[in-house]
């Protein structure tokens, strides 16, 4: 836009005067923000939109797929009511928040702002079933004396899991009640491993491995003789 001159009449000195008159600046997007999010089946997935200058226009959040609008400003526009606006006053940021995210809602979001002609900016959203798995077989014969060891990894998580648990059958491994049992954990590699000196055979039982993003893996330990 091309800025205008305005001519004003000083009524005390009669003179004729002008200026040039800036228009006011137009919205644009904060390209800082991340444009490809990925986030896990059940946790909360969220889109950044930040908007600069934009002043009495509206921020709308469209599905890309069906170009439905999901929010306008901070009110929902869909019977969904896991879709939300979520915006702090006098903020240049707009998040869409995504509750309890499915597969199904992997796709393209728009971020528009609402003015002539609209202007939007895209985002991508991949939701992803995350899942724990104890690498090996499922069903491990040990013999008596020797070291169990048991590694469980992440798989398709996004981010890290807060905590990684180690369960035989329906209870925690208890490391006061048996000594020699010893966890260690990775959080940036996303794996946990589960090692028991000297095994016994009350050590033989169900294990599962449960990170707190993920589901659970399960393998079942029986003493050598069973196998015979």
């Amino acid at each position: 836009m091309n800025p205008t001159v305005v001519v004003v009449l000083n009524i005390i000195s009669g003179e004729v005067q002008s200026y040039w008159e800036q228009p006011f600046a137009q919205p644009y997007f904060d390209n800082s923000t991340k444009r490809e999010v990925t986030a896990t089946v059940g946790q909360s997935a969220l889109l950044h939109c930040r908007v600069r200058n934009l002043g009495d226009r509206a921020v709308s959040w469209i599905r890309k797929r069906d170009l439905h609008i999901l929010t306008v400003g901070i009110l929902t526009y869909t019977n969904d009511q896991r879709f939300q606006s979520l915006h702090t006053e006098g903020s240049d940021e707009w998040t869409l928040r995504i509750t309890s995210p499915q597969p199904r809602d992997s796709g393209t979001y728009e971020c528009q702002v609402s003015t002539e002609p609209k202007i939007s900016q895209a985002f991508r959203l991949n939701v992803v079933v995350s899942k724990a798995k104890i690498l090996g077989n499922s069903e491990l014969f040990i013999k008596s004396g020797s070291d169990i060891n048991l590694t469980c990894v992440a798989l398709q998580s996004p981010a890290p899991p807060s905590f990684i648990y180690w369960y035989k059958g329906g209870r925690v491994v208890n490391y006061s009640q048996r000594g020699g049992i010893s966890v260690l954990t990775e959080r940036q590699t996303k794996t946990s491993k589960l090692v028991i000196a000297r095994a016994m055979p009350s050590d033989s039982g169900n294990y599962t491995c449960s990170p707190s993003s993920s589901g659970e893996s399960h393998t079942h330990i029986s003493p050598e003789t069973e196998q015979r």
